[in-house]
């Protein structure tokens, strides 16, 4: 019997890309949405066509289906019908048929980073690839050449020697009471936001951002410790200090036994996302359909989100899981808004507009205070290095397409000494959908370098702002530099229409590719 993966499987590379070139979708008939999907899957329907069997499958065989009543896909090793799932696919037919008879492993990641696939077409899994066993590497004999957690170079991955960054390393020493991991990682761009720690029993991770690849140290630990620990970066250096407190005060041999990729450099588009576990601690009604929901993280756990890039959240429907990508936010837009103030590196916000008609967000909004909801590691491609003398930053957003722009008009107004001017066009239906608008007004009158202009497509009679959708005319009145050359930067936000079709008036209007950039909502 086959083993399916037990990992879920949601974006190795960011769903926020920049909106040139991005997929579309395509209309679905009557009875054939994401819910009646998952009814199919679960009615007890033959979806393989080989009733119940699980097969290994040649390159010569999978060759064989190719056709759209006959569709067989290779996804990371594993062999899936998707025929029967033709008529549900989003991104329509001829998509999936781009990789019919095929590996579509690098097509998937290119359009479909996110799905949760392994989740999704379970009931369609015909195998596994008949490939030859891997050699697996003696780990107790790699231990016994570890000196001090240090493995030598010739036990090093090259995978990217020659072109990536330089190859960082580890180290690990020891008090009677504590253990200190040393990662060296041979950059001085490395912060806090650059490094996330998980442990779980006797498993630990440490995944380490750099430039666009990731470093791993994943160890069984030889001894138990205590939940808390301490994160400290040493910029100048580019080294980090991860301290682990002992259960008991003894001296420790080796610090444990190698795991899963341990001590590779791997690009992130090649990577899976980590998911740990985060309890709702409060739900709040921010407009009459959107919600601030507050997520506690593990006490094992570090992870801060950088500014512009965004997380999974992920949830068992109906037996199946459904993932969907969200934007952290600031507990809110004002430091004297809420008192107490939660400490910003054990609690996730998520400004979240619940659709009623949905499946996961209602979902979602049925959580009670206490229940734990799935967090992966943060995505996104979006860099702090553009804010690097800013001195104009000009927000579009439309709804929710807000929940990016929170973080970056805290960092921006705080954190930016040439900024001389931020501009938000808020662009939302009614007024009653406008998401914090007293928060914007009060720090608009508290900080005269921000203007914010609401713009709303349905208003009451009695409206005297902005009317209308994004236009031409629009944005040309809003988008006035400070000064005729002034570094400026424009970031854009919202459902993909209103996104693709505000970056091609940015273009029109002569802004550069490097002067814009665009979320997905």
């Amino acid at each position: 019997m086959l083993n399916v993966p037990s990992q879920s499987f949601p974006a190795p590379r960011s769903q926020q890309r920049v909106a040139f070139g991005r997929r579309s979708k395509v209309p679905l008939k009557q009875g054939r949405s994401l819910m009646d999907w998952i009814r199919l899957t679960k009615s007890g329907k033959d979806l393989t066509g080989l009733k119940g069997r699980l097969i290994e499958v040649t390159e010569e065989e999978l060759k064989k289906h190719n056709k759209k009543d006959d569709c067989w896909i290779c996804i990371r090793g594993f062999v899936y019908n998707v025929s029967p799932y033709m008529e549900y696919h989003p991104g329509g037919e001829d998509e999936l048929m781009r990789a019919a008879g095929s590996d579509g492993t690098e097509l998937f990641d290119q359009v479909h980073r996110w799905v949760n696939y392994e989740s999704m077409l379970k009931e369609c899994l015909v195998g596994r690839m008949a490939i030859k066993p891997a050699v697996l590497k003696d780990y107790r004999e790699e231990e016994k050449k570890v000196l001090n957690g240090m493995l030598p170079k010739s036990q090093v991955t090259d995978t990217l020697a020659k072109e990536g960054p330089s190859y960082p390393s580890y180290d690990w020493f020891q008090t009677n009471s504590l253990v200190t991991i040393a990662i060296y990682t041979k950059q001085k761009d490395i912060n806090l936001d650059s490094i996330i720690v998980d442990h779980q029993d006797d498993s630990f991770r440490a995944e380490t951002i750099i430039k666009d690849c990731l470093y791993l140290i994943h160890i069984g630990l030889s001894h138990e410790v205590q939940e808390d620990f301490s994160v400290r970066v040493v910029e100048s250096v580019g080294k980090i200090e991860i301290v682990l407190k002992k259960r008991e005060n003894t001296s420790w041999d080796f610090l444990g036994h190698p795991l899963e990729n341990h001590n590779s450099l791997i690009p992130r588009k090649d990577t899976g996302l980590y998911y740990r576990k985060c309890q709702l601690i409060s739900k709040e009604n921010v407009t009459h359909d959107t919600r601030l929901f507050c997520l506690m993280l593990p006490p094992s756990t570090h992870l801060q989100v950088p500014i512009g890039q965004h997380v999974y959240l992920k949830l068992p429907i109906t037996g199946t899981e459904i993932v969907k990508p969200y934007t952290p936010v600031s507990g809110s837009l004002l430091s004297e808004f809420k008192e107490p103030v939660l400490p910003n590196n054990k609690y996730i916000y998520f400004l979240i507009k619940i659709y009623h008609t949905g499946l996961f967000t209602p979902e979602l909004d049925r959580l009670q205070i206490g229940d734990f909801v799935s967090v992966s590691s943060p995505e996104g491609n979006f860099k702090i290095s553009k804010f690097q003398e800013l001195e104009d930053l000009f927000l579009l957003a439309a709804g929710t397409g807000f929940t990016p722009m929170v973080k970056i008009l805290n960092y921006a107004l705080t954190d930016i000494p040439s900024l001389r001017k931020v501009k938000l066009m808020f662009f939302n239906k009614t007024e009653d959908d406008i998401i914090w608008r007293s928060q914007l007004e009060k720090l608009a009158f508290k900080d005269k370098r921000l203007d914010v202009e609401f713009v709303l497509s349905a208003p009451v009679s009695e409206w005297n702002g902005k009317q209308g959708h994004i236009s031409p005319a629009l944005l040309s009145e809003f988008l006035k530099r400070n000064l005729d050359k002034s570094k400026v930067l424009v970031c854009i936000c919202g459902p993909v229409p209103f996104t693709e079709q505000g970056v091609r008036l940015l273009q029109d209007l002569n802004f550069s590719k490097n002067e814009i950039h665009s979320f997905t909502a």
